[in-house]
């Protein structure tokens, strides 16, 4: 989620997300159903964005929390 949250906010002709570091804590285990998640910026920098993600289970229990590093690159010019 946080790698395309990224994406979407670079223009895509002068930049591309890769990313960097994961941290991540699995808080609850989930057998069945479905799960949500929602991706958060905590810093939308020129170089490096910063995204803080959660996910919930559908009684809405956190699951699991994250926080993703993304490096943001120049796209090489193509002729």
């Amino acid at each position: 989620m946080a790698s395309w949250a990224a994406a979407y906010v670079v223009d895509p002709e002068k930049y591309h997300c890769v990313g960097q570091e994961i941290n991540a804590n699995h808080v609850r285990a989930v057998d069945s159903g479905w799960v949500f998640g929602i991706a958060r910026p905590i810093h939308l920098g020129r170089g490096s964005h910063v995204w803080d993600v959660r996910i919930h289970d559908e009684k809405d229990c956190l699951v699991c929390v994250s926080r993703v590093t993304i490096a943001v690159l120049s796209t090489p010019m193509r002729y």
